[in-house]
C-alpha cells in the first residue's frame, strides 16, 4: 500500500511540475470556477477541470506566457442575480472584463476596483442600480467604461477625473442626478451622458463634446445648436446692412425668429435623416453596404430588445455579441443563392462568415425552428451553425470561417502556373467528406432532412482536407423557389419541374460534384458562342462512346496508379445522376462505396454526432447575446 502511495504522489507531482501545468493560471482558474459556480446563468460554459483555461474555455484570454488571465468576455450568457464577491477581484491582471446584455442586478461590485491592471470595463444592459462607488480613480490604467442602459442612481463620483487614461466613458440611459463633476480628462475622445437626470451645467472641459452626449437631462442652460467661436462673442456676424433694422425689433420678437429658424432647421434635418435612413434599408450588404471596413448596422436601435439578439447554440466557443459583430472588420467573400456572405475578422482575431439572407417568407417562430433543427447537427464534415439573429428587416446567420475557401475556388480558378492544383488523395477526401456529410445531413428529422443546394461553392476544405457542407436548411425559408440558372448543371431532373428538392436530388446534386472533381469541369459551360454543355449529359455521352479516359482532369493524369480508382468513382457519380430518382442509391450507400475506392479510411460514425449535455439530452440554441 505504501508502495502505491508513494507512486501515486510522484504522478501528481510530475503532473504538476510539467510544463502543461506549470502553463496553467492556478488561481485564477480556481476563481473563474468559484465565480460560475456561484452566479447563475442560463448558457452552457465549456469551463472545467479537465480542460485549459487558457486554449479552450469560452470567452477568456491569457497572457502570452500563459500565467494569468488578462481578459474576460461573457456578453448575453444569460447571468442574474449578484455579482458574488470575491471571485473576480481575484483576477489581479486582469485588463478586460465584459459582462454586458445579461440580467445582472444589484449595486455596482465594488470589490472590482481592486483589479488595478483593468483597462476596459463593459457592464451596459443590465440591471445593476444604486450609486457608483467613490473609488474609482483606483483604476489608474481605465481607458474604456461603459456602464450605460442600467439603473444606476446617486451623484457621477468626481474621482473619475482621476482617470486620465479614459478615451471613452458612456453613463447614458441610467438614473443620475446632480451636476456633472469637473472631468478634465485630456485624452477623452468618447463621452455619452444622455437620459439621466442630471442638472446644473456642462462643465467647460466637458463642452467640446457634441449635443448628443447630453441630450435627455435637465441642465439649467440650454444646449448650443452652434459651437461659439473663440475669435467672437457671438455665433452670427450680421451684415452691417441689417444691424439698423435689428435694432428696431424687441428681444422678444428676435427670440421668436431664432425659435422659428431652429425649428426649420430640425424639420430639414429631420426629413434628410428619413430619406437616408429608407436608402439605407433599400441597400446591399448588411446596413445598405458592406464591403472592407466596418459593419454599421441599421438594426442597432433593435440590438436592445430582448428578441431580437444573436441566438448562439450550445458547444459555441466565441464570446461576442451582435455589436462586436457589426462592428467588425469585414469583407465579401461571395453572393450566393440566398445572400451575401462577409469574412468578419472581431476584435480578438477571431474570424467567422456571416451571411445575410435574402427574400425570406419565413416567420420568426418558423425560422427559429428551422435555425433550432440546423444548429443540433453536429458532424465534422458539416460546417456548424454558430448563431443567428432574427428581425424583421435582418436575417442573418453566423458559420466557422474555413481558412482554404470553397471547392468551386480551388477547383475552377484561375489555372496558372502559380496555382497549386488539387492531387487525386484531397480531391478523394473531399468527395468523402461531401458524402458523409450529405448523409448525416439525411439522417436528421426522422431521415427526412433535405439540404436542397448542393454545390461546389457549398463545399469547404477542413484542415484535414475534407470536404464539408454549408448552408443547409435554408430552401424552405425563401420566399421563392431557387432560381434554376443560379443552380444550373445541379438541378436533378425532376427538380426542374417541380421545384421540389428531395434527398435523391441532393443525391443528384452530389454526383454532380463528383463529377467537378474527376473532370475539372463546371457544371454548366458555354462553347463556340452561346452553345451550352452541361457536364452530365457530357460525361454521360463520352462513357458510351467507349471514350472514358477523355473525361478526367488533365491535372489527374500526373499521379500514376490511380486509373482504377479514377473509373470506380465515375461509376459511383454515374449511379448518383441516373435520371430516374428511385434509381439512385442512398447518401448511406455512397458513403460505403466511395469508402471502398483506394480503402479510404473507414468513417468514425457515419451519423450525426449531437453534442450532449450533461444529462444525456440535445441542449437547443441556449442563449442570446448582445455583449
Amino acid at each position: 500500500m505504501g508502495l502505491m502511495s508513494a507512486v501515486l504522489v510522484a504522478f501528481l507531482v510530475a503532473r504538476l511540475l510539467s510544463p502543461e501545468s506549470m502553463a496553467e493560471p492556478i488561481e485564477d482558474r480556481l476563481a473563474l470556477l468559484d465565480f460560475v459556480d456561484k452566479f447563475p446563468h442560463g448558457r452552457t460554459l465549456n469551463w472545467s477541470d479537465n480542460s485549459s483555461a487558457c486554449d479552450h474555455w469560452v470567452g477568456v484570454k491569457c497572457s502570452r506566457d500563459k500565467s494569468r488571465i488578462v481578459s474576460l468576455r461573457l456578453p448575453g450568457v444569460g447571468f442574474s442575480g449578484e455579482i458574488p464577491p470575491n471571485t473576480l477581484s481575484r483576477l489581479s491582471a486582469l485588463q478586460t472584463l465584459s459582462l454586458r446584455s445579461n440580467s445582472i442586478t444589484g449595486p455596482f461590485p465594488s470589490d472590482l476596483t481592486n483589479i488595478r491592471t483593468l483597462t476596459q470595463l463593459y457592464l451596459q444592459s443590465n440591471n445593476f442600480s444604486g450609486p457608483l462607488p467613490s473609488n474609482l480613480s483606483l483604476w489608474q490604467n481605465l481607458t474604456v467604461l461603459n456602464l450605460s442602459f442600467n439603473a444606476f442612481n446617486g451623484t457621477i463620483p468626481s474621482s473619475l477625473s482621476n482617470l486620465t487614461h479614459l478615451v471613452a466613458l458612456n453613463l447614458s440611459n441610467n438614473s443620475f442626478s446632480g451636476e456633472i463633476p469637473q472631468l478634465d480628462l485630456p485624452k477623452l475622445l468618447q463621452l455619452n451622458l444622455a437620459n439621466n437626470s442630471l442638472g446644473g451645467r456642462i462643465p467647460e472641459p466637458l463642452r467640446r463634446f457634441p449635443n448628443a452626449s447630453f441630450v435627455g437631462n435637465n441642465f439649467s442652460a440650454p444646449l448650443t445648436p452652434v459651437p461659439i467661436s473663440p475669435r467672437s462673442s457671438s455665433p452670427i456676424s450680421l451684415p452691417s446692412s441689417n444691424k439698423r433694422k435689428t435694432g428696431n425689433l424687441s428681444q422678444s420678437a428676435i427670440l421668436g425668429i431664432i425659435v422659428a429658424v431652429s425649428l426649420s432647421i430640425f424639420v430639414i434635418l429631420a426629413l434628410l435623416l428619413t430619406v437616408y435612413c429608407s436608402k439605407r434599408r433599400s441597400g446591399n450588404g448588411i446596413s445598405g453596404k458592406m464591403g472592407k471596413g466596418d459593419m454599421s448596422p441599421k438594426m442597432v436601435a433593435g440590438s436592445q430588445d430582448e428578441n431580437n439578439r444573436l441566438v448562439f447554440f450550445y458547444g459555441c466557443r466565441y464570446a461576442f455579441d451582435l455589436e462586436d459583430l457589426l462592428r467588425a472588420s469585414a469583407e465579401v467573400l461571395g453572393k450566393g443563392t440566398f445572400g451575401t456572405s462577409y469574412k468578419a475578422v472581431l476584435e480578438d482575431s477571431t474570424s467567422v462568415v456571416v451571411k445575410r439572407l435574402k427574400e425570406v417568407s419565413a416567420g420568426k417562430r418558423e425560422f427559429e425552428q428551422q435555425m433550432e433543427i440546423v444548429g443540433r447537427i453536429r458532424h465534422e464534415n458539416v460546417v456548424q451553425l454558430r448563431a443567428y439573429y432574427y428581425s424583421k428587416e435582418e436575417k442573418l446567420i453566423v458559420y466557422d470561417h474555413y481558412r482554404q475557401g470553397s471547392l468551386s475556388t480551388l477547383l475552377h480558378g484561375s489555372r496558372d502556373e502559380h496555382r497549386v492544383p488539387l492531387d487525386w488523395d484531397t480531391r478523394l477526401k473531399i468527395a468523402l467528406g461531401m458524402a458523409r456529410g450529405a448523409a448525416c445531413i439525411h439522417m436528421e428529422n426522422s431521415g427526412k432532412f433535405v439540404h436542397g443546394n448542393i454545390k461546389a461553392s457549398n463545399i469547404f476544405l477542413n484542415p484535414e482536407n475534407y470536404g464539408c457542407i454549408s448552408d443547409l436548411g435554408l430552401t424552405t425559408l425563401m420566399n421563392t423557389p431557387i432560381p434554376l440558372s443560379r443552380a444550373a448543371g445541379y438541378r436533378a431532373p425532376e427538380v426542374v419541374d417541380t421545384r421540389k428538392a428531395t434527398q435523391a436530388s441532393d443525391v443528384y446534386s452530389v454526383g454532380v460534384v463528383i463529377l467537378e472533381l474527376l473532370t475539372g469541369k463546371s457544371p454548366v459551360q458555354s462553347i463556340r458562342g452561346d452553345e451550352i454543355v452541361h457536364l452530365v449529359r457530357w460525361v454521360q455521352s463520352v462513357v458510351r462512346e467507349e471514350w472514358t479516359a477523355e473525361v478526367f482532369d488533365l491535372e489527374l493524369m500526373r499521379y500514376p496508379n490511380i486509373e482504377e480508382e479514377l473509373v470506380e468513382m465515375l461509376q459511383i457519380a454515374l449511379s448518383c445522376v441516373v435520371r430516374l430518382p428511385e434509381q439512385r442509391p442512398k447518401m448511406v450507400q455512397v458513403v460505403r462505396m466511395i469508402e471502398d475506392v483506394g480503402k479510404v479510411e473507414s468513417v468514425r460514425q457515419t451519423c450525426c454526432d449531437a453534442e450532449a449535455d450533461s444529462s444525456g439530452g440535445i441542449t437547443p440554441a441556449s442563449q442570446k447575446a448582445d455583449q
